[in-house]
């Protein structure tokens, strides 16, 4: 098994890196911003759409160059709480300075300032099985 590692630094990286976190669920107490070091990082159980087999696998999703960090529809004090991504858009603001959305299930969404695209995402460990199968029917 090869672990996947993605680096994006502009729209067309962007769409792999979105599709490569489709379906992860996150614990909202494991997201931490550095504001001195301007990175925002994710701990994410990823589900594995390029296996044959349905698997998550825990990976590590970091974005660089962040000024600012908020949210909307995400209750930030529960830490044990769990989100699922459903989807990453960026809009350019001022090129190349932008803003990530982070789209979560339920309407919720992170919202990132950057300076720039620069995403890092990284598998780490082995993938597990998982009886949980991702729907978007309806």
């Amino acid at each position: 098994m090869t672990e996947l590692k993605l680096r994006a630094v502009d729209s067309p990286d962007i769409e792999v890196v979105a599709s490569a976190v489709q379906d992860a669920i996150f614990q909202i107490g494991q997201t931490r911003y550095d504001a001195t070091g301007r990175s925002f990082t994710l701990r994410l159980s990823r589900y594995r759409h390029e296996s044959t087999t349905p698997q998550r696998i825990e990976c590590g999703l970091r974005f660089d160059g962040v000024m600012s960090v908020q949210s909307q529809g995400v209750n930030t004090e529960k830490s044990e709480a769990y989100a699922v991504i459903l989807g990453l858009e960026f809009d350019q603001i001022d090129a190349p300075a932008g803003q990530f959305n982070v789209l979560l299930a339920g309407g919720g969404v992170i919202r990132l300032s950057v300076e720039s695209v620069d995403i890092t995402l990284a598998d780490r460990g082995d993938p597990s099985p998982t009886k949980r199968i991702p729907n978007h029917d309806g």
